[in-house]
């Protein structure tokens, strides 16, 4: 079970991979930096489907946590808009089917490495694993 979960967290990310934009972490890395994007889990990280008996079916949760620098008002939030619509590009490009919950207000995150503009998405994918 381990093994999809990981799979599936780790092929969102690849899928939000802009390495001339951004970092992208599959996992909440140990110092938040500015200009990343990060797949985490939400909560509930899991949720179950297993009426057929034959196969659990669940739908996997997770929020995209994207950071820029804390500069001025404008600046940032043009940042994080621009990142905004760019995730929102790359998961229209991707094949992966899931379904936007919905994208919190920018807020200011107080990381080890600084202040930083912050922006979490909500996503969830349908998946699969007997």
């Amino acid at each position: 079970m381990t093994a999809a979960i990981t799979t599936l967290r780790t092929t969102l990310a690849t899928a939000l991979v802009d390495n001339s934009l951004w970092q992208t972490f599959a996992f909440p890395p140990a110092t938040v930096l500015a200009n990343s994007v990060i797949v985490s889990p939400d909560d509930p990280y899991l949720t179950p489907n297993n009426n057929s008996r034959n196969s659990i079916s669940p739908t996997a949760n997770f929020k995209i946590i994207m950071t820029v620098p804390l500069f001025d008002n404008e600046g940032n939030l043009n940042g994080i808009e621009e990142t905004v619509v760019a995730v929102f590009n790359l998961l229209a490009a991707s094949s992966l089917v899931y379904n936007v919950g919905s994208v919190s207000a920018p807020s200011v995150l107080n990381a080890a490495s600084g202040d930083l503009l912050s922006c979490e998405m909500s996503v969830s994918i349908l998946t699969s694993w007997s």
